[in-house]
């Protein structure tokens, strides 16, 4: 998958300025793919060029013009024919996985302290993924809004999202356990 087709895909909800989908990427994109803002500008700009996506100005009073971009009927098609070629599967690359890989060299508590940061962090993710799939949902029970709510693929990629940050706070959090174990087993506690 390219950054382009992510891009393209967030712009299914409608007309968006650059700072918006820099925004939407960071709250509901990055779960599944993860770009820098100037990396969306410069893709905007390639896919405008390339007729995928229309950009408008919008003269502000008070604030700077701005440019709203929308999927064009090429756009679309692009997605379309994306959408019908096979997923590859994703793979990780992961820092802390590497010095787990090496737990038994290292010292358990610099790496316990590291993987704790990991799962603070991952709990926040679940967090925000769990509010933002309630203000999706607007007051709905979750299989009502699946089989009756609006557009669907933000609210399931968000779902992924959440299963993947729960199953890195739980992962992280058994490490610890166990490495505080093996500290033990050893010191003779």
């Amino acid at each position: 998958m390219a950054l382009r087709h992510a891009v393209l895909a967030a712009l299914l909800d409608g007309e968006t300025s650059g700072y918006d989908l820099a925004k939407a990427f960071d709250l509901g994109v990055a779960n599944f793919w993860y770009a820098q803002p100037q990396q969306l500008y410069a893709e905007l700009t390639r896919l405008e060029k390339d007729g995928l996506v229309a950009g408008r100005e919008v003269v502000q009073e008070s604030r700077p013009t701005k440019r709203l971009f929308r999927v064009t009927d090429a756009g679309l098609a692009e997605l379309e024919e994306f959408a019908a070629a096979s997923a590859k599967p994703s793979f990780v690359r992961d820092d802390l996985m590497v010095k787990v890989r090496a737990a038994d060299r290292l010292d358990p508590d610099v790496l316990a302290e590291q993987l704790a940061e990991r799962a603070e962090f991952a709990q926040a993710k679940v967090d925000l993924f769990e509010r933002m799939l309630h203000a999706m949902r607007a007051g709905r029970e979750e299989r009502e809004f699946l089989r009756e709510g609006g557009r669907i693929g933000p609210y399931l990629t968000c779902l992924r999202g959440l299963a993947f940050e729960r199953g890195n706070r739980d992962w992280c959090r058994e490490a610890i356990a166990v490495l505080h174990e093996r500290q033990g087993v050893r010191s003779g506690q």
